[in-house]
């Protein structure tokens, strides 16, 4: 048998009213690292949707921050002719042969903006 908390609602009232700061404390666990969102939402009684909401009203939607990674030219006699970027994410793009630099460019700047998801 588990002991759970329930909230007995006995008001005509149907919706929770959620002060400033509570929003604030509740979206603050959820953006902690390590922290699974679901959890926090389940914790707090509330959907994991509207959690979503809270912290995009709060924090403002996630921006992409442009910035310069390192990069090195490793010379390989054994590869004929080969491009290898790997993206933050730890994703990694091959190409092999002739290439087009400007397909080249465009396929890097699709996969950055995807966060390098397959």
């Amino acid at each position: 048998m588990t002991n759970a908390q329930v909230e007995v609602i006995t008001s005509v009232q149907r919706r929770r009213r959620w002060s400033s700061e509570e929003k604030q404390r509740i979206v603050a666990a959820a953006i902690e690292p390590g922290a699974v969102a679901s959890e926090v939402a389940r914790a707090a009684g509330i959907h994991v949707s509207q959690l979503f909401r809270w912290r995009q009203q709060l924090c403002g939607r996630a921006r992409e921050t442009p910035g310069f990674a390192p990069m090195a030219v490793v010379p390989d006699a054994a590869a004929s002719s080969m491009i290898e970027v790997e993206f933050a994410s730890g994703a990694r793009m091959r190409i092999a042969g002739a290439a087009d630099p400007a397909m080249v460019s465009a396929i890097i700047k699709t996969l950055a903006r995807d966060g390098g998801r397959r």
